[in-house]
C-alpha cells in the first residue's frame, strides 16, 4: 500500500510543478525571463525555445536582454516575441533585444489575478484526479482481497489528508502569485 501513496504523493507534486512553471510564464509588470518559455522561433525549420537560442537576463526591474548565440537569429527571435500573446514590443539594437515592461493596468492586473485563480483550479482537479486514481487502485484491491476493510479506510484516509495538504499548497502558491501581480 506504500507504493500506492507513494505514486499519489509523486504525482500530486509534479501537478505542483506544472502549476509552478505555468504560473512562471504569467507576466507581473517585474522582468521575468520565464515569460519568455513558451515562445518558440522557427531554427533552421525546427521550432526551437529563445531560452535554447540565446541569452536571457533581467538588466534592469523591468527590462529583459536577449542576446541570441546566432547573430542571425536575431530579426526571427524579435517576430517570434512580436507575435506572442505577451503584448509587449522589443527593441532591436543590432546586437541585442531589450524588452521592457510596462507598468501593469489596475484592469490588467484583476485580468491576470482571474488567469491565476483558473489555472490554480485546473491544478486542484489534476490533483483530485490523482486522489481518484489512486482510491480505484485501492477499491481494485479490495476487491482482488489483497487488503482488508480497515485498510482501505486507513489508505483512504492518508490519500484524503495528501490531497488536502496539496490543495492547500495551491491556494498558497495563488495568493502569492496574486500578491505579486497586485503589488507592483
Amino acid at each position: 500500500m506504500k507504493e500506492i501513496l507513494d505514486n499519489t504523493k509523486e504525482r500530486m507534486g509534479k501537478c505542483i510543478n506544472a502549476l509552478e512553471s505555468e504560473l512562471g510564464t504569467i507576466r507581473a509588470g517585474r522582468a521575468n525571463p520565464t515569460v519568455l518559455d513558451k515562445i518558440t522561433v522557427d531554427y533552421y525549420g525546427a521550432p526551437t525555445p529563445i531560452n535554447q537560442m540565446a541569452s536571457v537576463s533581467v538588466s534592469e526591474a523591468r527590462i529583459l536582454v536577449v542576446q541570441p548565440y546566432d547573430a542571425s537569429q536575431l530579426k526571427p527571435i524579435e517576430k517570434a516575441i512580436q507575435a506572442s500573446d505577451l503584448g509587449i514590443n522589443p527593441t532591436n539594437d543590432g546586437r541585442v533585444l531589450r524588452i521592457t515592461f510596462p507598468q501593469l493596468t489596475e484592469d490588467r492586473r484583476k485580468e491576470l489575478c482571474k488567469q491565476v485563480s483558473k489555472i490554480c483550479e485546473e491544478s486542484k482537479v489534476a490533483v483530485r484526479n490523482v486522489r481518484r486514481d489512486s482510491m480505484d487502485k485501492v477499491k481494485a484491491k479490495k476487491k482482488s482481497n489483497e487488503i482488508t476493510e480497515d485498510e482501505v479506510k486507513d489508505i483512504e484516509k492518508d490519500i484524503q489528508k495528501l490531497t488536502d495538504k496539496f490543495i492547500e499548497q495551491i491556494d498558497k502558491i495563488g495568493e502569492d502569485k496574486d500578491k505579486e501581480i497586485m503589488a507592483i
